[in-house]
């Protein structure tokens, strides 16, 4: 047997469970996903699920509200048993939510009920998590509180940003939203209440989330500018002597032992190609980073032009109104 499967997604992450879908025995009817961005800032925009599902010839619908009368209808027309929804961006109605006769179900990349919400790869490299792992549940009003179908969990390495693990759990969801698909058509998969009462959220990120605090210890900032690659990207204010604070992107950095007594975001070494920061517990060792309008280069370059010195700080924020580029 085989299930009539539609899909709802957007994303990069959600591409490669599509993929799956469509190499599997079951039947994809088609696919929902976000409308085309357009305007200025757009003219580059790719939707490769959109690509992928007009190549093997199959219908592609972009509402703005999936759960409109008019798009409740069109979707019913499709009459899929099933909806896979994978970073799709959008808030589903019971009403949608009924359309297929099993319901719907979701590629989530964390272990639920940890980090429900929109940036849950994001905030698992950000705390510090060991681990994390692919969900798949039951679709219901509330956010991501719907009964467990499967988790496969995965260690999170020591140096792996948000990107780099977003990849690889998005290669890891297929064979797992796979084997559930299989078993709701079999009828032998096993639904768990979560736990709400253990439940946390992963609020969207912003711009702003991308500064560096200083006064974190030096294993927390290490985490963030990890957590912040690709968007919204780790950044600080170093504090010339002369000219405006400099806006810089921080890409890579180590956490060292230091018990020196200064403040937080003091540079306390520039030398040998090095750039050491006090942190509020320990230091930083930043060894890849971007001046504002520049590209990323090595710490050792980046000082050849910008001549950081010891007892010169990076701020928490810039101290006049102006940024130099």
């Amino acid at each position: 047997m085989s299930l009539r499967v539609a899909m709802l997604g957007t994303g990069s992450f959600a591409l490669p469970t599509f993929q799956g879908l469509l190499d599997s025995t079951h039947n994809v009817v088609g696919l929902v996903t976000q409308p085309d961005k357009t305007g200025a800032g757009h003219h580059q925009h790719r939707n490769p699920l959109k690509e992928l599902a007009l190549e093997r010839g199959l219908p592609v619908f972009q509402p703005e509200k999936a759960s409109a009368a008019e798009s409740l209808e069109l979707l019913a027309s499709w009459q899929a048993d099933l909806y896979v929804v994978a970073a799709y961006g959008q808030i589903l109605s019971t009403k949608l939510l009924k359309t297929p006769r099993l319901g719907a179900i979701n590629v989530h990349a964390s272990i639920l009920p940890k980090y429900r919400g929109a940036s849950p790869i994001q905030h698992a490299v950000w705390h510090g998590e060991s681990e994390t792992g692919i969900t798949i549940f039951q679709i219901v009003r509330e956010l991501d509180a719907g009964a467990v179908l499967t988790i496969e969990r995965t260690p999170i390495g020591p140096d792996e940003t948000s990107g780099e693990l977003e990849e690889r759990l998005a290669q890891l969801a297929v064979p797992v939203l796979l084997r559930v698909v299989d078993q709701i058509d079999s009828g032998t998969v096993m639904p768990q209440e979560q736990d709400h009462s253990q439940s946390t959220y992963a609020r969207r990120l912003s711009k702003a989330d991308g500064q560096i605090d200083w006064h974190r210890t030096a294993d927390q900032i290490a985490c963030h500018v990890r957590a912040m690659q690709p968007w919204p990207k780790a950044f600080s204010f170093w504090e010339r002597p002369q000219g405006a604070p400099l806006r810089v992107i921080v890409s890579r950095v180590s956490a060292i032992a230091d018990a020196s007594e200064v403040a937080p975001g003091t540079i306390l070494a520039s030398s040998l190609g090095q750039l050491i920061v006090k942190a509020g517990h320990d230091a930083i060792v930043i060894e890849q980073l971007q001046p504002e309008g520049k590209r990323v280069m090595p710490t050792a370059e980046f000082l050849k032009g910008h001549p950081a010195k010891a007892g010169q700080s990076f701020a928490n924020l810039p101290s006049s109104g102006q940024v130099a580029n």
